[in-house]
Protein backbone atom coordinates (compact mmCIF):
# COMPACT_ATOMS: atom_id res chain seq x y z
CA UNK A 1 0.00 0.00 0.00
CA UNK A 2 1.06 3.60 -0.77
CA UNK A 3 2.46 5.96 1.72
CA UNK A 4 1.11 9.07 0.04
CA UNK A 5 -1.51 10.49 1.90
CA UNK A 6 -4.99 10.35 0.35
CA UNK A 7 -4.72 14.10 -0.55
CA UNK A 8 -1.82 14.30 -2.24
CA UNK A 9 -2.83 11.13 -4.37
CA UNK A 10 -6.25 12.83 -5.18
CA UNK A 11 -4.10 15.98 -5.80
CA UNK A 12 -2.02 13.64 -8.48
CA UNK A 13 -4.90 12.33 -10.06
CA UNK A 14 -6.76 15.39 -10.35
CA UNK A 15 -3.72 17.24 -11.84
CA UNK A 16 -3.26 14.51 -14.91
CA UNK A 17 -6.64 14.80 -15.30
CA UNK A 18 -6.75 17.97 -16.21
CA UNK A 19 -3.87 17.58 -18.51
CA UNK A 20 -5.36 14.76 -20.04
CA UNK A 21 -8.28 16.83 -20.82
CA UNK A 22 -5.97 19.44 -22.18
CA UNK A 23 -4.35 17.05 -24.55
CA UNK A 24 -7.20 16.26 -25.85
CA UNK A 25 -8.54 19.33 -26.78
CA UNK A 26 -5.65 20.47 -28.37
CA UNK A 27 -5.96 17.62 -30.83
CA UNK A 28 -7.71 19.03 -34.43
CA UNK A 29 -11.08 17.55 -35.02
CA UNK A 30 -9.52 16.41 -38.51
CA UNK A 31 -7.43 14.19 -36.95
CA UNK A 32 -10.26 12.47 -34.99
CA UNK A 33 -10.54 9.34 -36.99
CA UNK A 34 -14.25 6.46 -36.66
CA UNK A 35 -12.79 3.20 -35.40
CA UNK A 36 -13.68 1.45 -38.91
CA UNK A 37 -11.26 3.87 -40.65
CA UNK A 38 -8.03 2.94 -38.38
CA UNK A 39 -8.91 -0.50 -38.63
CA UNK A 40 -9.24 -0.66 -42.04
CA UNK A 41 -7.08 -2.91 -43.54
CA UNK A 42 -5.89 -4.58 -40.77
CA UNK A 43 -6.75 -8.35 -42.17
CA UNK A 44 -5.53 -7.78 -45.64
CA UNK A 45 -4.48 -10.54 -46.83
CA UNK A 46 -4.66 -12.99 -43.68
CA UNK A 47 -5.93 -15.94 -44.62
CA UNK A 48 -7.42 -16.57 -40.86
CA UNK A 49 -10.11 -13.78 -42.17
CA UNK A 50 -10.65 -15.24 -45.60
CA UNK A 51 -11.12 -18.15 -43.95
CA UNK A 52 -13.78 -16.96 -41.38
CA UNK A 53 -15.54 -15.10 -43.89
CA UNK A 54 -16.29 -17.89 -46.01
CA UNK A 55 -17.62 -19.56 -42.92
CA UNK A 56 -19.95 -16.86 -42.26
CA UNK A 57 -20.87 -17.18 -45.74
CA UNK A 58 -21.29 -20.74 -46.07
CA UNK A 59 -23.67 -20.10 -42.67
CA UNK A 60 -25.67 -17.36 -44.15
CA UNK A 61 -26.17 -19.46 -47.47
CA UNK A 62 -27.46 -22.10 -45.29
CA UNK A 63 -29.98 -20.64 -43.94
CA UNK A 64 -31.88 -19.23 -46.88
CA UNK A 65 -34.41 -21.71 -48.37
CA UNK A 66 -33.37 -23.86 -51.24
CA UNK A 67 -34.56 -23.42 -54.85
CA UNK A 68 -36.04 -27.28 -55.06
CA UNK A 69 -37.68 -26.18 -51.33
CA UNK A 70 -39.53 -23.22 -52.29
CA UNK A 71 -40.18 -25.13 -55.88
CA UNK A 72 -43.01 -26.99 -53.97
CA UNK A 73 -45.16 -23.78 -52.78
Amino acid sequence: MSTTPLEERVANLEAEVARLKERLMEEPAHKVVPWWERIYGTFKDDPLYEEAMALGRAYRESLRPRDDETAGE
